[in-house]
């Protein structure tokens, strides 16, 4: 099989809020192999020599002469630049957070949800213009478009997105790599009671923090902690204030602690609005710990079957399901034996094969036009 150039944008990593779009697009780099026959060739907007840097362990980032602002709204609006002049020539594009970097090759793109058409309100300002916007980019210029979760495929569907260019390619999980030792380390250093539930995510508003607070407010022997940056329309400290002092906003952690504190949860609690995958529920059931999460959802769809789903808008069956997981009874041990087989079949390696496989078909299909693309 032909070694692949594929010209990624990866911008997203200097986002004030990377998020879970940028930690996919780094975890399915890094596990890109030699099987998978393809050479990345990165690139972003224009940054400091000393701001640079998150492209390490992932190969040189080309960065163009333009800040973000400017390069996005480029690239939505004019088509313009092509990414031929940092990348040199590349036999597919893959827009991983959405923006549709123009070039003289086809184009594969990820769209991770479509909660800014579907509820805009819970969007922040920039959002609410830039993502339709980007949207309609992709939608019109991509050849493929990849869905982390059958659930956000069907909703491409329902928007008017073509069924035969869609594609489903689930996100992946890295297996525990904290002791039960550290686990314990680290909760005292964060000075957490031995039992608590945690929360991982941005603050913002699909995430249902407030309606996680309300459930919390009715266990009065449970501590809260939260994980995870300011996100907008959301302030975390005063989302936490009714629980007093059983409430700990601990903010962004690096990833040994993180995975540190899925270890020492009595349980995690994810009762999310909308998601387009739900990485923390399936980084939960890799740590062994039992998971409460939203029924209907794609959090569901990465559960599988391994979590207690609940409606996240009725805090009292929240509260019920949180008591359920924290009795360590028979249906927990058994929700959490198939979370662990769960995120067992789930590996990076197999989202990069995936992707992989997306590409080569794209080229291999976009081959049959040589002629028409290269002199587009």
């Amino acid at each position: 099989m032909e070694r692949l150039r594929v010209g990624i944008p990866v911008e997203q990593f200097w986002h004030r809020v990377p998020g879970g779009t940028a930690r996919a697009t780094r975890e399915t780099l890094l596990a890109l192999n030699p099987e998978d026959n393809v050479d990345t060739r990165l690139l972003a907007a224009w940054h400091r020599p000393s701001q640079r840097g998150p492209g390490d362990g992932l190969g040189p980032v080309r960065y163009v002469p333009l800040p973000r602002p400017v390069l996005y709204e480029a690239w939505l609006r004019l088509a313009r630049p092509r990414v031929e002049p940092w990348t040199g020539p590349v036999d597919v594009v893959w827009a991983a957070s959405m923006i549709a970097a123009p070039s003289g090759a086809p184009l594969v793109a990820t769209v991770h949800d479509l909660g800014f058409l579907d509820h805009p309100e819970r969007s922040s300002r920039r959002g609410r213009s830039f993502f339709p916007r980007a949207w309609d980019a992709v939608t019109s210029r991509a050849e493929v478009i990849v869905c982390p979760s059958q659930t956000v495929a069907d909703d491409c569907a329902r928007h008017g997105l073509e069924p035969e260019r869609l594609r489903v390619v689930p996100w992946g999980v890295a297996p525990p790599f904290t002791t039960p030792a550290e686990a314990d380390e680290v909760r005292r250093a964060f000075g957490l009671p031995e039992v608590f539930a945690l929360w991982v995510g941005t603050l913002e508003p699909r995430k249902n923090l407030p309606g996680l607070v309300k459930a919390v407010e009715l266990l009065p022997d449970l501590a809260l902690a939260v994980v995870g940056p300011e996100g907008w329309n959301l302030d975390g400290f005063d989302v936490l204030e009714p629980l007093g002092e059983r409430a700990y906003r601990l903010g962004q952690v690096d990833d040994h602690q993180l995975s540190a504190l899925y270890r020492a949860a009595a349980v995690f609690v994810f009762p999310s609005l909308l998601e387009g995958f739900g990485l923390p529920v399936l980084e939960a059931m890799a740590h062994g710990t039992p998971v409460v999460t939203s029924a209907g959802t794609a959090t569901a769809e990465a559960a599988d079957g391994a979590a207690r789903l609940v409606d996240p808008l009725d805090p009292q069956a929240l509260a019920a399901a949180i008591e359920a997981a924290l009795s360590g009874d028979q249906l927990t041990r058994g929700l959490v034996d198939r979370g662990l087989e769960r995120a067992g079949q789930r590996s990076w390696s197999a989202t990069a094969a995936g992707y992989a496989a997306i590409f080569h078909e794209v080229a291999s299909s976009a081959g049959l036009e040589g002629k028409r693309r290269g002199s587009d």
